[in-house]
């Protein structure tokens, strides 16, 4: 469990390409990343940042659902991704969204990690006024729980259903949008309610509150200890997460909020060179100042977190570089 105490102020990174030094010629790595604004596109691109002072070019194609980025690095079209640890189970068993993809589990085994990180937590949010104070009044409500292909989509009814019984369809309409389209819905007051993965001080949240005011459902206390909640936490990328309401302007939620956390990692594929990823991932930890600088949330970034939630494989050039600066890696994900 983590508290933050601030907002983030994200830099405005909406680079696509990290530039090279003019002395270094190398060939362009394609990656994929979520949209801006969100701690996922924060961390990819500071990472692609960093890399790139190294002599590795990272294109970053950024506003991609990270389900399909997934299966495209595990097929070698693109070398850097973000993703979601929650995501690669899905793969290896052919569930889901991967349900129909031929050969997707023999994909799932080229997939490799760099690093991990903590993103934030899901904000359940409602502005004042929507008729929406508890969860139990989300009954005929409309509520953007994800994009339609993600899995945002999927754990936001899930944490509904345990805290409620209700479900998706039958209780409340649940409305699958884009991210962007979720955030202006919202604003726009044309659904309810929205639950969106963001950093703990998002400045996407935070707007809500400079025009008028909000509310963050917490998860309620006597929720927490069943055994249907504490496996939601217990799943790969997942946990539970507590913060000050006060944090975000506007906020009607007083004292503590208690959310559901998520974590993502850097991923690659057993194709990239050895080199290429050594290189990139020495840079991205010798550069942590720079990362730090970049949003609040990420100066929480730190070699002990290097593996935070990571279940696949480290790709051989990052753990090289683990074992040269001396941090121990898991047995589990030993490449």
């Amino acid at each position: 469990m983590y508290k933050f105490k601030q907002i983030a102020t994200v830099a405005a990174l909406t680079a696509a390409v990290v530039l090279l030094p003019a002395s270094v010629s190398a060939e362009i790595h394609k990656g994929e990343t979520a949209g801006v604004g969100d701690p996922v596109h924060t961390m990819f691109v500071a990472f692609a940042n960093q890399a790139g002072t190294a002599g590795v070019e990272i294109q970053v194609n950024a506003g991609q659902t990270l389900t399909k980025s997934m299966l495209k690095g595990a097929k070698g079209e693109i070398d850097f991704f973000s993703t979601v640890p929650s995501l690669v189970g899905l793969m290896a068993g052919q569930k889901r969204m991967y349900e129909n993809v031929d050969g997707v589990k023999e994909l799932a085994k080229n997939l490799r990690s760099i690093l991990g990180f903590k993103a934030g937590a899901y904000h359940p949010v409602t502005l004042a006024g929507s008729g929406i104070e508890t969860w139990e009044d989300i009954k005929g409500k409309t509520v953007f729980t994800g994009p339609p292909a993600g899995s945002a989509s999927a754990t936001s009814e899930a944490l509904i259903k345990i805290i409620t019984g209700y479900e998706a369809g039958k209780d409340y309409e649940a409305v699958r949008l884009s991210w962007g389209e979720g955030y202006t819905a919202l604003a726009d007051k044309k659904i309810d309610m929205m639950v969106r993965p963001a950093e703990v001080g998002s400045a996407n949240i935070e707007r809500y509150g400079l025009s008028g005011e909000f509310r963050v459902l917490s998860i309620p206390d006597e929720v927490l200890s069943t055994e249907a909640m504490q496996g939601l936490f217990g799943r790969p990328g997942r946990g539970m997460l507590e913060f000050d309401g006060g944090m975000y302007k506007g906020q009607l939620t007083e004292g503590t909020i208690t959310a559901l956390s998520f974590t993502q990692f850097v991923g690659t594929h057993a194709g990239v060179a050895d080199d290429v990823v050594y290189n990139a991932t020495k840079a991205f930890w010798e550069g942590l100042d720079e990362v730090h600088a970049t949003a609040v949330f990420l100066q929480a970034v730190t070699p002990a977190t290097a593996f935070t939630s990571i279940n696949v494989p480290l790709h051989p050039g990052a753990a090289r570089y683990y074992q040269e600066a001396g941090i121990a890696i898991p047995e589990a994900i030993q490449p």
